[in-house]
């Protein structure tokens, strides 16, 4: 047993560095991106002045950015996941503990850009030997949906939706897992609007809920759907929580509705978690 934990350490700690390319991070230079034209250097210039709250949490892509890799504050040209390492030895945690508990339910990231983080969740399912779990996969892979500030005031400053950057297209997804050897069954895609896709999703129990959407509506939209699936002792992950304010005040908004008091507790500086209790 110690020697398959050992070795079971081993595969994922390399997974985490495969996923978020410590392993040739020369192939991530890129000049400073609050240089850049278009969306991308919009979005930088916004965050280095502090207007969405993020205080200047996004930098260029270096080679030995090493505090940018831990704490998921680049945006990186190659890797498969933007979230950082403390985010994805979070998401070991959560998930850990859930098989080691027997938390029913399967595993769910709603909004996965390249597809790291469910990579990640399907890497320990296999990591684990467990067969009678699924990863959802879910999102739009077209990008974000334009604000809908009539039902969501919160999107009003949204400017995600121009962003083809977060646009990764559900064949390119579909191809990352497969270069890890994990596109199999165990792995189902939910393609499309969460406001379409997650209200008639065939999900019966969630251990592991992680909210990567961004915006008021697509966080409030999946909590909506797919909270009241999460299992007693599950996991509930938001990544935007610290960045984003309208993705916070639906978090919030939904927790005080539902009379929800479990601790959130902090990952980094952005990303929060929370164990449901009853």
């Amino acid at each position: 047993m110690q020697n398959l934990d050992y070795s079971r350490g081993l595969y994922l700690d390399l997974m985490k560095r495969c996923l978020l390319n410590m392993i040739y991070p020369q192939s991530e230079e890129a000049p400073s991106l609050a240089t850049h034209s278009g969306f991308r250097g919009r979005l930088a210039r916004t965050l280095l002045s502090g207007e969405e709250g993020c205080g200047g949490h996004i930098s260029a892509t270096k080679s030995g950015d090493h505090l940018g890799r831990m704490e998921g504050r680049i945006w990186p040209i190659v890797a498969h996941t933007m979230i950082g390492l403390k985010r994805l030895d979070n998401l070991q945690f959560c998930v850990d503990e859930a098989i080691t508990n027997g938390v029913r339910g399967d595993l769910i990231e709603t909004g996965v850009w390249r597809g790291g983080a469910a990579i990640f969740m399907r890497a320990m399912l296999k990591a684990y030997g467990v067969t009678d779990r699924c990863v959802w996969v879910a999102d739009s892979f077209e990008g974000l949906p334009p604000p809908n500030t009539g039902k969501y005031p919160h999107d009003a400053n949204s400017q995600l939706h121009e962003s083809r950057e977060l646009a990764v297209s559900l064949e390119e997804v579909q191809a990352n897992f497969e270069r890890y050897g994990l596109l199999d069954g165990q792995v189902r895609f939910l393609k499309g609007w969460f406001c379409d896709t997650l209200p008639a999703a065939p999900i019966e129990r969630l251990a592991v809920l992680r909210l990567d959407g961004d915006m008021y509506q697509s966080t409030m939209d999946a909590l909506v759907s797919l909270y009241p699936k999460v299992s007693q002792g599950g996991y509930v992950i938001v990544d935007d929580y610290g960045c984003i304010p309208a993705c916070r005040q639906a978090v919030h908004d939904y927790r005080s509705a539902n009379n929800i008091t479990d601790e959130i507790r902090d990952i980094d500086w952005t990303g929060i978690f929370w164990q449901k209790g009853n």
